[in-house]
């Protein structure tokens, strides 16, 4: 394999990939019904084998962190997984008896995911290769090994591309500086933020043996990525979540975040289920190979978009534009709470409309709703009306109905705009 690509699974041909993950999800679906009860349950009724296209996989129900939490808070007494994982320890009630836990981790809710045994179970070796991380060389990782999977999902990754992995964790910084001075390590994994301390306190040359680093949990702007690089420090990002592990990662083009290959990864309208074309702004819902831990269309409720083509640098997998911001948007509008998927119901019941965005104005306690709706041709008469009644319905609070160009709204994946004056 050429020294470029971690495997030769970056560079397949895409509707050799698309079939293989297709095929693999029948199996992964076929997995969940039989050891995961939450998914005995939320995939009742499906047949493994008729998910042979995006469309069919489409059609299956998404499940959101919200709906995760209430499961697990359900099942705090039996299963602190919700159901949803086919693997525990002993004593932990389970759908198919599954053991294998290594870890378990408490992210904020809280929610509660599992580490198997798999070698680099959260896939992220591929990431810190392609941000030049290679066997042989110390790694110092500032992310978290405390409750939440961040540093355990880096150490794995790097030991199993070969690397040595300095815990460095968050905080102490004078500690890990004397450290990094100390041992010399040739990358850091963390997040952006902190490295930006190190550099900026360091003194004289002693973090000179750091050349590359890989940074998550935060945003990443160019500008930042720019400041890295004037101190010689080549800085990639990537994509990962503690239920999902691994989603996207940066590669040397910059040209967005490739997926991972061992997820499917969706853009759907937010507050809905519903994919949408390639370019728009939506929802990611990734579905993912773990057999451990099988989350089908797991909304992740961060946005992004997919990038046309492939990447320069020859892998062959879609791209992310990486994060836009969140999906679960909602507004308390006299009294009561408006979310996306209100919205998206609305939008659903009259065919042929295109982006729609829920602006509310006015002060708090004198709050006005208007639905904007693109619409590529001329309304016909009462449609507003029918919309605006629907829109009581599904919200119980009135609402305007103003059409606009098709094209018009923008796409950055906002349902509903908060105009109001707080102060």
């Amino acid at each position: 394999m050429s020294p470029e690509f971690y495997d030769g699974l970056e560079t397949r041909d895409p509707a050799e990939r698309e079939a293989a993950l297709l095929a693999a999800l029948a199996g992964q679906v076929a997995h969940a019904q039989a050891h995961s009860s939450a998914f005995a349950e939320i995939l009742a009724g499906v047949e493994p084998a008729e998910l042979v296209s995006r469309a069919a996989l489409a059609r299956l129900p998404v499940t959101r962190k919200y709906e995760l939490l209430a499961r697990q808070q359900a099942q705090r007494g039996t299963d602190a997984f919700g159901g949803y994982a086919t693997i525990g320890w002993q004593g932990l009630v389970r759908a198919g008896g599954g053991s294998g836990a290594r870890k378990v981790f408490q992210s904020p809710g809280p929610l509660y995911e599992p580490e198997g045994e798999a070698r680099d179970y959260w896939r992220v070796a591929r990431a810190l290769f392609a941000a030049g991380i290679r066997a042989g060389e110390l790694v110092h990782n500032s992310f978290s090994y405390h409750l939440t999977p961040a540093g355990s999902m880096m150490e794995g990754g790097a030991q199993a591309l070969g690397c040595t992995v300095f815990p460095g964790g968050v905080g102490n910084t004078e500690l890990q500086q004397q450290a990094i001075a100390d041992l010399k390590p040739a990358a850091y994994v963390g997040t952006p933020s902190f490295l930006k301390i190190l550099l900026e306190r360091a003194a004289g040359g002693e973090l000179a043996s750091i050349t590359k680093a890989l940074v998550s949990g935060e945003a990443f702007p160019a500008a930042l990525r720019d400041w890295f690089a004037a101190r010689g420090v080549a800085a990639y990002q990537c994509y990962a979540t503690a239920d999902i592990g691994l989603i996207a990662y940066e590669t040397p083009a910059r040209e967005g975040l490739v997926l991972d290959e061992g997820v499917l990864v969706e853009i759907v309208r937010p507050g809905t289920g519903d994919p949408v074309p390639d370019g728009e702004v939506g929802e990611l819902v990734v579905s993912t190979l773990n057999p451990d831990y099988p989350l089908i269309r797991f909304g992740t409720g961060d946005l992004s978009a997919v990038l046309p083509g492939t990447c320069p640098t020859g892998r062959t997998n879609r791209r992310i534009r990486g994060w836009l911001g969140r999906a679960d948007q909602s507004a308390k509008v006299r009294g009561m709470f408006v979310h996306a998927g209100q919205v998206a119901e609305v939008v659903k019941r009259f065919p042929g409309l295109g982006r729609a965005r829920l602006v509310v104005n006015g002060e708090l306690a004198q709050d006005r709703m208007c639905l904007q709706l693109e619409l590529g041709q001329a309304a016909p008469d009462g449609l507003a009306d029918s919309i605006a009644a629907a829109l009581r319905d599904v919200t119980k609070l009135r609402g305007e109905v103003e059409f606009v160009a098709a094209g018009s709204l923008p796409n950055d994946g906002r349902v509903i705009e908060d105009r109001r004056r707080l102060d």
